[in-house]
């Protein structure tokens, strides 16, 4: 099973799978704009828990990602640190390199994401506690809208995991 580590966030490894808000005082505001084919954008507060997922004793065993074609997606934890699994858009599973391209994230709480239109993502699901609530922003269309890449009917099920200390 192929170990992914789940690193630090920063803006610069983010950087292939989305991007990050910034202050509306630095001068990279509005370099990026949220895009919705369907004009349907939508907030609303979601969240994870740990009880939608296999965990092993090693970490976090991922065996789909989604990602969704018409919009980006805006993520931020409101209560507790969260680990966020991601791949490029132009990821194809099927392929026995693609696993190379995925990346794996903690975010803190208040740490706010984008992701690009397309980006393949798992999660984000709590690190610590049982649930995260998360500030979402996606298409309210959403669901027409989720492709899944069963990793697991692939063969090819992730391990998400903290280093070892």
């Amino acid at each position: 099973m192929p170990v992914i580590p789940i690193q630090p966030f920063t803006e610069e490894a983010w950087s292939p799978f989305g991007w990050v808000p910034v202050d509306d005082s630095d001068d990279r505001d509005g370099e990026h704009r949220l895009h919705f084919d369907l004009d349907d954008a939508h907030v609303n507060i979601i969240s994870h828990s740990t009880d939608e997922l296999p965990i092993s004793s090693e970490g976090f065993l991922c065996e789909k990602f989604f990602r969704h074609a018409t919009h980006t997606q805006v993520l931020m934890s409101l209560d507790n640190s969260c680990v966020v699994g991601v791949a490029p858009p132009n990821t194809d599973f099927s392929q026995s390199n693609s696993i190379e391209t995925v990346r794996a994230f903690c975010l803190r709480p208040l740490e706010p994401v984008v992701l690009f239109q397309g980006t393949w993502h798992w999660g984000p699901y709590p690190s610590d506690e049982e649930k995260v609530r998360l500030f979402n922003v996606q298409g309210h269309g959403f669901a027409g809208d989720n492709e899944m890449a069963d990793l697991a009917s692939l063969g090819l099920v992730l391990r998400f995991a903290f280093a070892q200390s």
